[in-house]
């Protein structure tokens, strides 16, 4: 029972990232607006870089090892299509969620995979829960500024919708731990259909709000970004 209920708080802690970033977007502490401006493209530069090294260096990776090439390409494309349709309805109805939704499909089949790993390497595991944290702050920051400007809600309803979000982590993990160790394949095709959403996601609604003209610091949040992935992959491979 103890090692079930390290993985639910170390899931929970990465989850309450998201209201944390959240919390942070929600503070005006740049008062100049064009340093403010250029931050927030730095931090959604910042957030699409860690999407990407989750994808290239935990998700692909990960997931591609119980799977064939055939069936990787299969599970890869319908997360992409599937991201496509969300997009297309989200037009239709005039709501804007990318950010949002980028976040949580990163944070959920990562949340599965740390509990299924938490069995065979609690190492891994821990290392895996600080990088699912580190990835939720400038995710959080960056869903929160974009529900902010496209809907009604409050920043604190916003908050504490991320904060009742955070707890997919922990019933992610427990279903990880309990039932996926025993189906590889399983956890493997929702890896590598949750990247190919991401890698939609990325270059469909966050790569290009990155860029902002005249500013040449921003683009370097997606360096950084990648960076944090590498670093932490290197850890996990020591």
């Amino acid at each position: 029972m103890l090692p079930l209920i390290t993985v639910i708080i170390l899931t929970l802690l990465a989850g309450l990232a998201m209201p944390l970033g959240a919390f942070l977007a929600s503070r005006k502490f740049i008062k100049s607006r064009i340093l403010q401006s250029e931050f927030q493209h730095f931090i959604v530069a910042f957030g699409g870089g860690a999407l990407l090294s989750a994808v290239s260096l935990v998700l692909v990776p990960e997931g591609s090892r119980s799977l064939s090439l055939p069936s990787t390409a299969l599970w890869f494309s319908l997360g992409a299509l599937l991201f496509m349709g969300l997009d297309i309805l989200q037009q239709k109805v005039k709501t804007s969620a990318s950010q949002l939704l980028a976040m949580l499909s990163d944070f959920v089949p990562e949340s599965l995979a740390l509990g299924a790993t938490f069995t065979i390497n609690q190492e891994l595991a821990l290392l895996l829960a600080a990088m699912i944290a580190m990835q939720n702050i400038p995710e959080g920051f960056n869903a929160f500024t974009e529900l902010k400007k496209t809907s009604a809600y409050s920043a604190t309803k916003i908050i504490i919708l991320f904060s009742l979000f955070s707890l997919l982590g922990p019933l992610s993990a427990v279903a990880g731990y309990l039932w996926l160790v025993e189906d590889p394949e399983l956890l493997s095709i929702i890896m590598i259909f949750a990247s190919g959403g991401i890698l939609y996601v990325v270059f469909q609604d966050i790569a290009p709000q990155v860029r902002l003209k005249n500013h040449y610091f921003p683009p370097m949040g997606a360096v950084c970004g990648f960076l944090l992935g590498i670093l932490g992959y290197m850890l996990t491979t020591l």
